[in-house]
């Protein structure tokens, strides 16, 4: 039986941090980057041709301004990720109110059953490439694949699915 679900969005608010300093022509130390690359949750993107490296040396590019050379193509992807944020501040805010807001009392009473685990996590960081990831009890889930209804801002989808619809159905696919 699920008896918890945590919501961890840290990396995210750390990358608000880097957005809106951007945003704002601040400058953001190389050590805040190298902490963001460093978290825990950020593991899950890092293959051999993205690691922590990859996220500081794109950080560090958008930070100074500056293009992106002798990159893979998973770095090219979360540097125009990054940069997506930071063209539309207003969008970026829209995706992260759901993900502030996300209160999962009510699925948790849908995974009342026998279930394999009693905690679950729902994890959002700044990926480049998979939608989610599932690894045991935590589904981590990439932010920027959020989309908000440009018609309704309120509206946030994933793959064409309300958000908190698809959290709910990926979050049964653990537990099943």
């Amino acid at each position: 039986m699920v008896k918890t679900i945590k919501i961890n969005f840290d990396t995210v608010e750390m990358m608000l941090y880097f957005w809106q300093s951007i945003a704002e022509r601040d400058k953001v130390a190389e050590s805040f980057m190298r902490e963001v690359a460093s978290k825990e949750e950020m593991k899950y993107l890092y293959g051999p041709d993205f690691n922590e490296e990859s996220v500081r040396k794109v950080l560090s590019a958008i930070s100074n301004r500056e293009l992106l050379n002798n990159s893979t193509k998973q770095e090219r992807k979360f540097w125009n990720n990054n940069m997506w944020m930071l063209e539309d501040l207003g969008n970026m805010n829209n995706m992260v109110k759901p993900v502030k807001t996300l209160n999962l009392d009510d699925v948790k009473e849908k995974l009342s059953g026998e279930t394999k685990f009693e905690e679950l996590e729902v994890i959002f960081i700044p990926g480049h490439q998979d939608e989610y990831i599932i690894d045991d009890n935590k589904l981590v889930i990439n932010f920027f694949r959020l989309m908000v209804d440009f018609m309704d801002e309120t509206k946030v989808n994933i793959s064409g699915k309300p958000f908190k619809e698809y959290v709910e159905e990926k979050l049964f696919e653990i537990v099943k």
